[in-house]
């Protein structure tokens, strides 16, 4: 009886330290959790840019005012008898501290 009582604690040993230790461990599964929730948030991130180019381009079959605004913004192009203004904001001063 001893024997069997020493032969299951050893068993239940490596089972332990397979369990906490070993390969698929605890620690293991924690951190493919970990993986799993940031690639869910890089996923919904990219779901929210595929969204605004899907809205982008059923604006440009859809309409000539996103193409008319794409070619002024992008292309610099301007109307006939148009005159075009491009305001430039001022440099910002950078912030120096004095040491």
């Amino acid at each position: 009886m001893r024997a069997f009582t020493v032969l299951m604690l050893v068993i239940l040993i490596l089972l332990q330290y397979r369990l906490w230790f070993g390969k698929n461990s605890v620690p293991d599964y924690f951190a493919l959790q970990e993986e799993v929730t940031r690639q869910q948030a890089a996923n919904e991130k990219l779901k929210q840019r595929n969204k605004l180019l899907y809205a982008d381009t059923d604006d440009l079959k859809l309409g000539s005012e996103a193409i008319e605004e794409r070619a002024r913004n992008e292309l610099g192009m301007i109307k006939e008898n148009e005159t075009f203004f491009r305001i430039i904001p001022a440099k910002e001063q950078a912030n120096q501290t004095p040491n």
